[in-house]
């Protein structure tokens, strides 16, 4: 134990903390270090190191609490021997960080006395006493979470506003007033989307363009921004609030309320910006686009190269699009996401921001013809790779090839029937009651359709091993066309291709998983530039004859360090 009177000088650092950052909390927090400055300076044998003040944040956590934090490092570097503080409430709310800190700072020595409560960590009984009164103190916090809820709850029902200021709209004494300049801004969206038919992107890109600025707390214009405006009902004088809840008190996390909370709802709260009409009439727009969009595209990676595409000027991925030519017939193109949405020429906006991108469009037809070339070359020795694919099929196929388990579940299935008839005769004798009777079918049913389902793929088995030399043919023409290029397959270049990055001279580099060789290939446009290709690359054979060398082929295979190989293509399409 540290008595305050011994005769060695003590290092001493004090502790306060107040909730909240209010003039009473403020003058509280003045009082507390006054106090603790008075205290240490009284004692001869004491000398103040530091007062750690933590204003406006909670005790129920420490993750917040910068001086606390940093008070404890500082322990850790032995910078003070004692720490004062005024209760326990102060120090922590939470009794696992009350135990948990006075443990470690004890470990190093350092006591911790709490003066209202009379505890000094360093004496025997100190860890009992702290126990009781840290879980006092908590209990303390959780009825005090309980009723601030409460109170912002019946707020909410007369009300009162609780956030911050928004894009058309001031926050003043909980109640929402019309910001003009703002208010300008949102009747615009709302024109753009419903009237003039634009969508989030283009109206996000206008809205950068035109050097409108967003409200204090919003992040750049983007077409989220965009959305979350168009589906605030704030807009049209509906007040929704609770959206967001605090499940736990000690760390004060907040969660999206998805039902666990009663929503408070206020129809006609405030005065609109929009009227309630374009309103409704913008939520329809935005489910009718949103089902037209889904019903187009269906999901994100519906396609082999989703998300594997990516733009060497501006590290944007690319999308799929599909595109109708002079004549009518329908081609598919690859296009930078940034360049779709901010035009195909990078530039400077006004205000300072770079926006547009310089990237080539991509064919489809082209990246399938590259790849199926690449993987050609990968796989020019086919034929053991087919000996040992077919060699695995059949060691797979002769350990399923002993007598199946059809019999069985077709006995089972039948005695699950039996059951099924002898419930029903019981119910309609009065053996039993209704209730159970249907509690007994429910259960057989799930039996059954687990035994039916066990059944079909036995089945399936057995015809598998029926058709075992139709199969191995399959295998082998499947591996043959793949290997040599010849057939496209979805799953089979999603799985092997790792990503494509495309430069705006229309060069492409190729990277395939498990393949630590890069294959670059430069999309060939128009009769001038094939020519030329072909040229200097009669020229280089001609050079490098005799040699061995040729960059069109991949050589040294068996290097560590990725090699480049170059090859060409003429598209078959003009290059947007």
């Amino acid at each position: 134990m540290i008595n305050p009177f011994d005769n060695q000088i003590k290092r001493v650092a004090a502790y306060c903390r107040v909730s909240t950052d209010n003039l009473d909390q403020a003058n509280s927090l003045e009082s507390q270090q006054r106090y603790f400055n008075e205290y240490i300076r009284r004692n001869p044998l004491w000398e103040l190191h530091e007062i750690y003040v933590d204003e406006g944040v909670s005790g129920t956590g420490t993750k917040k609490r910068a001086a606390f934090n940093r008070m404890i490092e500082d322990a850790k570097e032995h910078k003070f021997d004692l720490i004062l503080t005024k209760e326990i409430s102060r120090f922590a709310r939470n009794v696992l960080d009350s135990i948990g800190y006075t443990r470690q700072l004890k470990a190093m020595g350092i006591g911790v006395i709490f003066m209202n409560d009379n505890i000094n960590t360093l004496d025997a009984d100190s860890e009992l006493r702290l126990t009781i009164m840290a879980s006092i103190a908590q209990e303390e916090s959780r009825r005090t979470s309980e009723r601030v809820k409460w109170g912002h709850r019946r707020r909410m029902e007369q009300g009162v506003v609780f956030g911050r200021d928004m894009l058309g709209y001031d926050v003043r004494n909980g109640e929402l007033h019309i910001n003009e300049e703002g208010a300008e801004i949102v009747r615009l969206i709302f024109h753009k989307y419903l009237d003039e038919g634009k969508g989030t992107h283009v109206i996000a890109q206008e809205l950068r363009e035109e050097g409108i600025r967003t409200s204090t707390y919003m992040k750049e214009w983007s077409y989220t921004v965009v959305l979350r405006i168009l589906k605030n009902e704030k807009y049209c004088g509906d007040l929704v609030q609770q959206k967001t809840f605090t499940p736990d008190y000690l760390t004060h996390g907040k969660k999206y309320n998805r039902g666990e909370m009663e929503l408070v709802t206020i129809r006609d709260h405030h005065e609109p910006i929009i009227s309630r009409e374009v309103f409704e009439a913008t939520q329809r727009e935005i489910e009718r686009r949103h089902e037209l969009h889904a019903a187009k595209n269906g999901f994100a990676n519906r396609y082999a190269m989703s998300g594997k595409i990516i733009c060497g000027e501006c590290g944007s991925t690319f999308v799929h699009i599909q595109r109708t030519a002079g004549n009518g017939s329908p081609y598919e193109v690859w296009r930078c996401i940034r360049r779709q949405r901010e035009g195909g020429k990078k530039r400077t906006i006004g205000n300072g921001d770079e926006v547009g991108c310089n990237c080539c469009n991509l064919h489809d037809r082209d990246i399938r013809d590259i790849l199926q070339y690449v993987v050609g070359q990968v796989m020019q020795d086919r034929e053991s790779l087919l000996q040992s694919v077919l060699g695995t099929v059949s060691d797979v196929l002769k350990s399923c090839s002993e007598k199946g388990n059809a019999d069985y579940f077709e006995s089972e299935l039948q005695k699950i029937e039996d059951k099924k008839q002898k419930l029903l005769d019981m119910c309609l004798s009065g053996d039993i009651e209704t209730a159970e009777y249907k509690k007994g079918i429910q259960r057989l049913n799930e039996e059954q359709l687990t035994l039916l389902e066990k059944l079909a793929k036995e089945k399936a088995r057995a015809q598998l091993l029926a058709d075992k030399t139709k199969l191995m043919e399959d295998i082998s023409g499947y591996i043959h066309s793949l290997s040599a290029g010849e057939e496209w397959d979805d799953t089979f270049y999603r799985n092997i291709v790792d990503r494509i990055v495309v430069h705006a001279d229309r060069t492409i580099d190729v990277h395939l998983r498990c393949v630590p060789e890069k294959w670059q290939a430069r999309i060939l446009q128009g009769k001038a530039e094939i020519e030329k290709y072909n040229r200097e690359n009669q020229e280089n054979n001609e050079d490098n004859h005799g040699n061995g060398e040729n960059d069109e082929k991949m050589a040294n295979q068996g290097e560590s360090e990725p090699m480049s190989v170059n090859i060409a293509f003429s598209s078959g399409y003009g290059m947007a």
